[in-house]
C-alpha cells in the first residue's frame, strides 16, 4: 500500500539570476513498510527533499502526499501538528533536551500532544533499544550511541508514518553506526516501520531494500536490493 507519493516537485532557492534549483521535477512513491536509503554527493538535494517530506520545508512547486493528504501547502502550525503526529525524525545531532530525562525526551512528542503513552509499546521499544535501564539519567550522562538510541525512541514513539533519517550515524564509530542501523532494521521489520535514510555511506545504503540516488535535484536511479530497476532517468 502506497504511504508517500510525490509528484513533481521542485525546490528552488534565489531568484532572478542567482536561482538555484535544490530539487527539479522530483517524483516518487513509498510504499508502507519499504526501508529506502536515498544517496548522492554533498549538495544533490538529497536532505532538502527530506526536509520537504517531513513538512520542515516546502516544495516551491508540486505535490506531496502522505497517506493520501496533501502536505505541500500547509500552514506552520499545520505542519508543526503533522510532524508531531506523522513523521519521526532522526539526525546526526541527536537533539536531545539537555535538562530533562532521557524517559522524557523520549516522551516529549506525546507530552507536547497531550496523548497518553501506551506503556507496553513504550516498555517495548526503549527494550529494543537497549536503553531502559538509561531512562533517568541526563543526555549528557549517556554514550553517543546512547543518544542516538534515545532520538530513536523519540521518533518511534508515536508510531509515525514515516521514519525520516538524515546521516544518523554520521557522529558514530562503526561499532555504535552498524547497532543503529541494526535498530532501524528492528523497527522496520517488527513493527513495519516505513524508514527513508539519508547516506553517502555505500555499506549502510545496502542494508536498506531499495536505493533512490539524487544528483543535481534529479532521481537518476531507483533500485531494489533484488536488482530490480524501479525507475530509469530518462523518465524522470
Amino acid at each position: 500500500m502506497e504511504i508517500l507519493r510525490c509528484e513533481k516537485v521542485s525546490r528552488i532557492y534565489g531568484s532572478g539570476g542567482s536561482q538555484v534549483a535544490a530539487l527539479n521535477q522530483i517524483d516518487l512513491t513509498v510504499e508502507r513498510g519499504e526501508f529506502v536509503a536515498i544517496v548522492g554527493a554533498s549538495g544533490s538535494g538529497k536532505s532538502t527533499l527530506l526536509h520537504i517530506l517531513g513538512s520542515v520545508d516546502r516544495p516551491t512547486s508540486g505535490r506531496v502526499l502522505v497517506e493520501g493528504a496533501d502536505i505541500s501547502a500547509l500552514s506552520r502550525t499545520q505542519a508543526a501538528i503533522f510532524r508531531r503526529r506523522k513523521v519521526g525524525l532522526i539526525y546526526q545531532f541527536y537533539n536531545l533536551i539537555p535538562t530533562v530525562t532521557v524517559r522524557k525526551n523520549i516522551l516529549m512528542p506525546l507530552l507536547l500532544d497531550r496523548r497518553k503513552p501506551n506503556r507496553e509499546y513504550f516498555d517495548r521499544v526503549v527494550h529494543a533499544l537497549g536503553i531502559e535501564d538509561r531512562l533517568e539519567a541526563l543526555p549528557n550522562q549517556l554514550s553517543g550511541g546512547q543518544q542516538q538510541r534515545a532520538a530513536i525512541a523519540r521518533a518511534l514513539i508515536y508510531r509515525p508514518a514515516l521514519l525520516l533519517a538524515d546521516e544518523p550515524t554520521g557522529n558514530l564509530d562503526r561499532k555504535n553506526s552498524r547497532e543503529i542501523i541494526d535498530m532501524l532494521k528492528l523497527s522496520n521489520r517488527n513493527l513495519n516501520q516505513t524508514i527513508l535514510l539519508i547516506t553517502h555511506d555505500e555499506r549502510i545504503a545496502l542494508e536498506a531494500d531499495r536505493i533512490v540516488e539524487i544528483e543535481d535535484g534529479r532521481i537518476v536511479s531507483d533500485k531494489k536490493k533484488n536488482g530490480e530497476v524501479r525507475r530509469k532517468e530518462e523518465e524522470a
